[in-house]
């Protein structure tokens, strides 16, 4: 795969069946150069294998299909250039769209009542004044702003204190009714003209002082459930709850399980027989703060509150959301596992039923009445398509990726794993290049630290491999996918099994594919934690040509006070004393760094602040190492992953221009 190549990725939403079984409805979405955005729109996909899939709609970016209970409406997000969505329905049958919201900020998500026809949606509220509310006064001119909390903003959204997100519903209109229109002429200067015409009004549900998440309708649309943090001294911590709200307005109120710790609830849903509410959480030790790799855990209570129970084991399962009904009263699930992404099935009291594993990426899935299941995912062959689940076996509907495979080498990451120098397993992946070798190496280091390598398709590995280099990639202790004491093994020891853990994965793959990997030629790169420990690992060894910090995470000091997640993230991960945090600092053992070094930031980056590869940059170049800044303009922590595609291209054109200069490859050689 070229960088130029881009548009040929297409991804694909979860999907959403019909209820009676016969299609499923994605959102196919890819970065489109002209635009310099993502592009996209809905497709249906027939479930039965000899219909073929087919766009039905047309708008700039649509995503985010949802049919009503009953089958006869389809729902999305549709937005426009300047990327607000807002929601929009159309007759399951076909016809033209109708948008039914006019959020100033957009709709970020949505829900069905189980009446078909009314919708929940989340959507920022703004103080007036700002962001655009008052015409004419723009972001610089706005008044001052007064903060008071540690959680005031977030990276990719900006200030969050003065927008909360909140919870609206809406009347579905008729959808075959008269078309609104618009008063003009002299019907304009008798009857003063609606702010959106035709646009249902929208009433708002909540008004806390949080961000409201993952709503969802009891089983008789009597009222609805939603995660927020509204408990007195909500700032100081991560805790978060399952909260009720009558569907017709009023204060909500907490539903607590009776016997859990705190916990960070992530996502809930009710049983459809009424009787239960599904949740997602994490565990947060005794203080409330105490994140770090918890795995996600699987619990039910009754509908009121109170014993909740766990119903998938926490050191060995993490499990997310979306909650897909899959019966009465069972739910689907996605378990981070081993470097892929499994869908469980997980009743309210029996036995977990593994629907789909193995060496593929679950993207999500939905049942049908019927118990048709129609499933999203990825493999080392796919960005994304769409599955249907027949007697336990998957057949492919879709072929999403066909232009990509047709214009490009796609090289299949070859599973791996090395022993530590202490016995401990490190699992990864090898990604070869075309050519018999020996081909120069690219040690790659995932973010997170709590996240994972997967063996589907990873646009940067087959962008490094087709410029001619062996990509790998492994899963260090810190790691998600492996258990939680895998995951927890770098709390206070940041630096220490992880760097051990990579260096042997690449001497031992090193050792077993010495034929086709050169020894001598290796480069380290990566991003946020990534970045954190490839500048940690060449301040302590010198053995790499030339190395990448990209987004780093460089010093947990500084990081504290200029992060969004600098006042808790920092402390738990290395402990919360300017000594433990020195200690385990690539700021602190900067001087030591030998190695031809690119750092490559964005300037709206608020998870690492660009602060943190400025300096880290100048002590390079004040010391003498051989190094460059890459600062992206506008772009913030997810550019690698959601940035505008041009800047996505020249990202992968300056990477590649680094490795050419102190690691050419038959491929990539240096520029005459």
């Amino acid at each position: 795969m070229k960088p130029e190549q881009l548009p040929l990725l297409n991804s694909v939403s979860a999907p959403a069946i019909h209820p009676d079984g016969t299609k499923a409805v994605v959102s196919v979405t890819r970065p489109d150069f002209d635009a310099d955005s993502y592009v996209g729109q809905l497709w249906t996909v027939p479930l039965d294998s000899t219909k073929h899939p087919r766009r039905i709609t047309r708008g700039f970016r649509d995503s985010s299909p949802a049919f009503s209970p009953d089958g006869l409406v389809l729902a999305f997000l549709r937005s426009d250039p300047e990327g607000k969505p807002q929601l929009f329905v159309v007759e399951a049958a076909g016809g033209e769209p109708q948008r039914i919201t006019h959020q100033h900020t957009g709709v970020a998500g949505f829900v069905w009542a189980p009446d078909s026809h009314r919708i929940a949606f989340l959507a920022r509220v703004p103080e007036q004044g700002r962001y655009g509310t008052v015409e004419g006064v723009t972001s610089g001119s706005e008044d001052a702003r007064l903060l008071t909390e540690n959680q005031y903003r977030m990276n990719g959204v900006g200030y969050t204190s003065d927008q909360r997100q909140q919870v609206f519903i809406v009347e579905v209109p008729e959808l075959g009714g008269e078309p609104a229109v618009a008063p003009r002429g002299r019907a304009a200067h008798e009857q003063p003209a609606p702010a959106a015409p035709g646009i249902p009004a929208a009433r708002q549900l909540t008004y806390g002082d949080s961000d409201h998440e993952s709503p969802c309708f009891s089983a008789d649309g009597s009222h609805l459930y939603f995660v927020a943090a509204l408990h007195e001294g909500h700032d100081d911590d991560l805790v978060t709850s399952v909260y009720r709200v009558d569907a017709g307005g009023g204060a909500p109120s907490v539903v607590e399980p009776s016997n859990a710790g705190l916990q960070t609830v992530t996502g809930v849903r009710a049983s459809l027989d009424g009787r239960w509410l599904f949740y997602t959480a994490q565990n947060l030790g005794t203080t409330g703060k105490d994140f770090v790799a918890r795995n996600g855990v699987l619990y039910v209570m009754p509908v009121g509150g109170g014993e909740a129970t766990a119903l998938t084991d926490e050191e060995h399962l993490d499990v997310s959301g979306p909650l897909e009904p899959s019966g009465p009263a069972s739910v689907l699930v996605l378990n981070t596992a081993l470097g892929s992404v499994e869908l469980l099935d997980v009743p309210a009291d029996g036995e977990i039923m593994p629907l789909v594993h193995g060496a593929r990426v679950v993207i999500g899935a939905t049942v049908a009445a019927n118990g048709e299941i129609a499933v999203s995912l990825s493999d080392a062959a796919t960005v994304g398509d769409v599955a249907s689940l027949v007697r336990g076996e998957l057949r492919l509907l879709t072929d999403f990726s066909a232009a990509l495979r047709n214009n490009s080498r796609v090289s299949e990451p070859l599973d791996f794993e090395a022993e530590s120098s202490d016995g401990h397993p490190v699992h990864g992946w090898l990604v070869l290049p075309d050519g018999p070798g020996p081909h120069p190496v690219l040690l790659s280091i995932h973010g997170g630290p709590f996240a994972q390598y997967t063996g589907a398709f990873f646009d940067e590995a087959q962008v490094y491999a087709a410029a001619g280099y062996a990509v790998l990639m492994c899963n260090p202790r810190g790691s998600a996918g492996y258990g939680q004491t895998h995951g927890r093994a770098i709390k206070g020891r940041m630096g220490t099994v992880d760097m051990q853990d990579v260096l042997a994965f690449l001497d031992a793959a090193l050792a077993a594919h010495g034929a086709v990997l050169d020894k001598d030629r290796v480069g380290i790169m990566g991003g946020s934690y990534g970045g954190y420990l490839t500048a940690w690992t060449i301040a302590h060894e010198h053995r790499f040509k030339a190395a990448i910090v990209e987004r780093g995470f460089l010093d947990p000091v500084s990081f504290e006070g200029s992060s969004d997640i600098g006042w808790f993230f920092g402390g738990e991960y290395t402990g919360g004393t300017p000594e433990q945090m020195t200690a385990q600092s690539p700021m602190a053992v900067v001087g030591a760094v030998q190695t031809p070094t690119l750092v490559v930031h964005s300037e709206n980056d608020l998870r690492c602040p660009i602060e943190q590869g400025q300096r880290y940059y100048s002590h390079l170049k004040a010391q003498g190492v051989e190094t460059a800044l890459l600062v992206f303009p506008g772009e913030d922590h997810e550019l690698s992953r959601s940035g505008t595609p041009h800047h996505r291209r020249q990202r992968f054109d300056h990477i590649l221009g680094w490795w050419a200069r102190y690691l050419p490859a038959a491929s990539n050689p240096v520029e005459a």
